[in-house]
């Protein structure tokens, strides 16, 4: 297999919440089938790494926790180095970021008192989470976000999305956040450590994704099934992006042509 990496997003490319977008198995299929090493980030840090593998494996796309990353991870990653184990962090985020703190050996906490906030997709966010939070993170905890995207594409539309939930915090707290995600150094710091240093990025969302291939250095495959051009809110880039397609499996030809060996 080529060392030659399509890192992929899921959510707009992969599928929309639960429901598998048309051809996106069939797009994987054909990149691997060229001899091309496809792996899977995703900006969604409320899932956990093995929740990501069952899904795609149950759209028929073979998968292993190497093959998966996310800001979860790069989060977590920020404080490697910085705190000992047993740390307290507050995690005002889903399964996906818990899963990374635990095994970072972190305690993780729902209140004050906490010396790191972490906040990301979490759909039973309240005012009661955003207090605590808010609290910590004025009390100086260092604050963390897994990522500041507005929306989120799901099978039911767009869904608000962390950015929205971290734009809460930071308005009750008076402070901004590191970002961990796509397309902050953090992620591309993730995808150089545990992937390699050349390949594409594939992505629904240019102002993500594509910035995320700028910060790598490397070319972006743009698909529409997402949250850019008719789907949602991000236009276009003009000019655009070397490759664009309706969706993966439009999108895999070209990349196979350019690409494989």
């Amino acid at each position: 297999m080529s060392d030659f990496i399509v890192c992929c997003d899921l959510d707009g490319v992969i599928w929309r919440g639960a429901v598998p977008i048309p051809g996106a198995a069939e797009g994987v299929a054909a990149l691997r089938d060229a001899g091309l090493r496809v792996t899977f980030l995703t900006n969604n840090a409320s899932v956990r790494i093995g929740e990501v593998v069952a899904q795609l494996e149950s759209m028929g796309i073979d998968a292993t926790p190497d093959d998966v990353g996310g800001s979860a991870q790069a989060a977590v990653a920020l404080l490697d180095g910085t705190l000992a184990p047993g740390t307290r962090v507050l995690a005002c985020a889903g399964g996906g970021v818990v899963e990374a703190l635990d095994a970072a050996g972190y305690v993780v906490v729902e209140q004050p008192p906490a010396d790191v906030v972490i906040v990301g997709m979490l759909r039973t966010f309240d005012f009661e989470r955003l207090r605590h939070a808010a609290d910590a993170v004025r009390a100086g905890a260092r604050y963390i976000a897994t990522n500041v995207d507005p929306t989120y594409p799901s099978e039911d539309g767009l869904l608000p999305g962390a950015g929205a939930l971290v734009a809460a915090v930071s308005t009750a707290s008076g402070r901004e956040p590191e970002i961990a995600g796509k397309p902050f150094p953090p992620a591309a710091a993730l995808v150089r450590e545990r992937w390699g240093n050349n390949g594409v990025v594939v992505g629904d969302r240019p102002s993500t994704d594509g910035a995320l291939a700028a910060t790598l250095e490397w070319p972006f495959a743009l698909v529409l099934s997402g949250v850019a051009g008719s789907h949602g809110e991000d236009p276009v880039p003009d000019p655009a992006p070397p490759f664009v397609a309706a969706d993966l499996a439009a999108l895999a030809p070209q990349l196979v042509a350019a690409y494989a060996n």
